[in-house]
């Protein structure tokens, strides 16, 4: 949402006014495009890191705000959670050493975020969402101060027009019923940032939709959501009814959620934003003073304030992003697929695969998006979000669409890709294989954070542990572990319970 939002109603004409707004801004981007008024090509990247704080037991902490005021940096924000912060990294251009730099840089912040919340009895959590968290934890008194959270709140719950009922079923079921959307705080992201050309901006988009499966796959990490264990990573789908400003009936209709996998491929950037405006309701139909118009025509840059706001409420998992820096103005794809975690190397190594890949198949001469289904690039999302490693994901080949496990398509067919495009970005040979050297293991083991977190909630039980003590332990050996930085897949799973003397 970005802008600090001030305004507590609206009256009937502020719809209309921003709608009209909406199409001013819209009018301005063709213009911009046309007369070629963008930023060239940088291969400039950025990195957005959102953290749970919890406490001795792995419980969430609710000291966000404190922690933010004792911290001399303005790196890191709330998040909508009380028990949450997000940290944002400076951008920098897609070579050499950038992997190395981008993973020593991220540690150096987490461990200065984690002595501070330290101070408060909290420290820092990279998960997608927070074993520990219970129901109760998920309430009005957990939102943090900023304002617009609670505004986006009354306005999303205004729409919608009745409580929030959440129904997941996984390896166990989960249902409840809120009145608010503090339940959507327990979800924590690492985004990914891609600065590029309007010219490429569609090949790169319909790149990163077809690359957003394998993502899960191989950097599920949010097995669990509210004590129940679910998919393997549950984030995506508990996000989508968290933030459900649909009452059942729009749902059944088949209007669309703003939790969003798109429902086609993209021939270019103005094509997402008119879907936006021609499919969502304005949430927070704020108007700026800027005339867009008048901007451009004394030869400024428009903020496209409207723009910007209304695409900030629709969670498209890849989500396009106007945006103006140092006068000038760029157009970049905000990756938002995966969860947090589970290491600083692991994150950095989802980055290198996302990157990699990302380029080479936007730069292939047989484009995947002209030879898959969107319908089967979104159902293999949904495989990936529900089985993580092991899902079955169909890809085409040679001879066709063929149907692979993901460990599998993953190891043998997109992983020589993300080499292949991060060595045509001049990405160092140290670089590439020390950061999809880990993707690759993550594969040849079939573990990611989310079979880890499974199998030493299991083995808790095992030794004895009711649910709530074994996700305590699960948490507690997860953030000792995950500070070692050792990736994912060489971690050992929970400690055997101390041997009981005879009597």
């Amino acid at each position: 949402m970005g802008e600090k939002v001030v305004a507590d109603r609206f009256d009937l004409a502020d719809r209309q006014r921003f709608r009209d707004r909406l199409r001013a801004c819209l009018d301005a981007l063709e213009t911009m495009l046309r007369k070629e008024r963008f930023e060239g090509p940088s291969d400039t990247i950025g990195l957005e890191v959102e953290l749970c704080l919890a406490d001795a037991d792995g419980a969430p902490r609710m000291v966000n705000d404190e922690v933010l005021e004792r911290m001399a940096t303005r790196d890191f924000q709330a998040e909508l959670g009380r028990f949450t912060l997000e940290l944002n990294m400076p951008p920098r251009t897609l070579t050499g050493s950038v992997f190395d730099d981008l993973a020593e840089e991220l540690r150096i912040a987490l461990h200065y975020a984690d002595r501070s919340a330290g101070e408060f009895g909290a420290h820092t959590v990279l998960t997608g969402v927070l074993p520990t968290i219970t129901p109760e934890q998920v309430a009005p008194h957990s939102f943090s101060r900023d304002e617009r959270y609670t505004l986006l709140n009354e306005r999303i719950m205004a729409s919608r027009g009745e409580s929030i009922s959440l129904d997941l079923r996984g390896a166990e079921r989960l249902t409840g019923t809120f009145d608010t959307i503090a339940p959507e705080a327990a979800c924590t992201s690492v985004q990914f940032h891609l600065q590029v050309t309007p010219n490429r901006f569609a090949a790169v988009w319909n790149a990163a939709q077809a690359a957003a499966a394998a993502q899960v796959a191989v950097g599920a990490n949010a097995p669990f959501v509210l004590g129940r264990e679910l998919w393997h990573d549950s984030r995506p789908a508990f996000f989508l009814q968290a933030t459900d400003d649909r009452p059942p009936e729009l749902a059944a209709q088949g209007v669309r959620p703003r939790a969003w996998f798109g429902e086609r491929w993209a021939d270019s950037v103005t094509g997402l934003f008119e879907e936006n405006l021609r499919y969502f309701p304005a949430l927070l139909p704020l108007c700026s003073e800027e005339d867009p118009a008048a901007v451009l025509a004394a030869g400024g840059v428009p903020r496209l304030t409207e723009l910007t706001l209304h695409n900030g409420t629709i969670y498209r998992w890849n989500r396009p992003v106007y945006d103006v820096a140092g006068g000038v103005p760029h157009l970049r794809v905000e990756n938002r697929v995966l969860s947090t975690g589970p290491t600083v190397t692991d994150t950095i190594a989802n980055a290198a695969f996302y990157y990699g890949l990302v380029h080479a198949l936007a730069d292939s001469p047989e484009p995947v998006w002209e030879r898959l289904p969107f319908a089967r690039a979104e159902a293999n999302f949904e495989a990936a979000c529900r089985d993580g490693i092991d899902a079955e994901l169909a890809w085409p080949g040679p001879g066709g669409t063929a149907t692979l496990p993901a460990h599998r398509l993953i190891a043998e067919v997109l992983l020589p890709l993300a080499h292949e495009g991060l060595a045509g970005r001049g990405v160092a040979a140290a670089d590439r294989e020390r950061y999809l050297g880990v993707i690759e293991e993550r594969c040849r083991r079939r573990t990611t954070g989310a079979s880890w977190q499974t199998r030493a909630y299991h083995q808790a039980v095992a030794n004895g542990a009711d649910r709530t003590a074994a996700l305590r332990d699960l948490v507690r050996r997860y953030c000792e572990l995950s500070r070692t930085d050792a990736p994912v897949h060489s971690w050992p799973a929970l400690r055997e319970p101390a041997a009981r003397s005879g009597g």
